[in-house]
């Protein structure tokens, strides 16, 4: 079975790969440069895709087309914040409007190229929270879409969206992580590197990243 898989180079997505390839599943990975802060993150996904001998592609988006964010450094990242200030804390800085939207839109334009009967998102328990756009309800309405709107969804066989860990913590993915056998150190969480290339371990993503890593 041929599936599509969105893959930043974080430990979620590669999570979503690693569970792909575990299903045999012929994968086929996509990545966005979209100029963010963290584009180093790339330089991650390719050699996770190497790693797992998948196909890979990056997809270059124009960053002119999204309000301020902080993954595109017009606006500062929030820092020092526990994973509850995370979790209570609102849309956070680094929301990027509409962002899986497009994603998933490029990856459905491949999927249906392909014949891909699947499209692998790595949205998680957390992310619910703050990002609109990795909610149940966002899903299930952009599946609606994909039935209605292509023509392999007429045709009777829409690709589908596959959350594995939508109900998982930060955690629990981790967890998920060492049982399929990916070390979290071939994974990039950070929004905001530092100029020599390092994480900043203040961010939300590098906090979760070290909170939620087992002693």
């Amino acid at each position: 079975m041929k599936t599509v898989i969105l893959l930043s180079g974080g430990i979620d997505s590669t999570v979503c790969l690693a569970i792909a390839k575990s299903l045999e599943r012929e994968c086929f990975a996509l990545s966005f440069d979209y100029k963010q802060q963290h584009r180093i993150e790339l330089e991650y996904a390719k050699k996770i895709a190497a790693h797992f001998a998948v196909d890979h592609h990056i997809i270059t988006i124009n960053p002119h087309t999204f309000a301020s964010s902080a993954l595109l450094g017009t606006a500062q990242a929030d820092t020092g914040r526990t994973p509850e200030e995370i979790a209570n804390g609102g849309i956070p800085k680094t929301y990027v409007p509409a962002r899986n939207i497009l994603f998933l839109s490029y990856a459905l334009g491949y999927a249906e190229l392909l014949g891909a009967e699947e499209i692998y998102f790595g949205a998680n328990a957390l992310d619910r929270y703050g990002y609109p756009d990795c909610r149940p309800a966002f899903i299930e309405a952009y599946q609606n879409v994909i039935n209605a709107g292509t023509q392999m969804g007429i045709d009777g066989h829409p690709p589908q969206i596959i959350t594995p860990l939508l109900n998982l913590d930060k955690r629990q993915i981790i967890t998920k992580a060492v049982e399929l056998g990916v070390t979290i150190e071939m994974t990039w969480s950070c929004y905001a590197p530092t100029e020599n290339g390092t994480p900043c371990n203040q961010c939300d993503a590098c906090v979760l990243r070290t909170t939620s890593t087992p002693d």
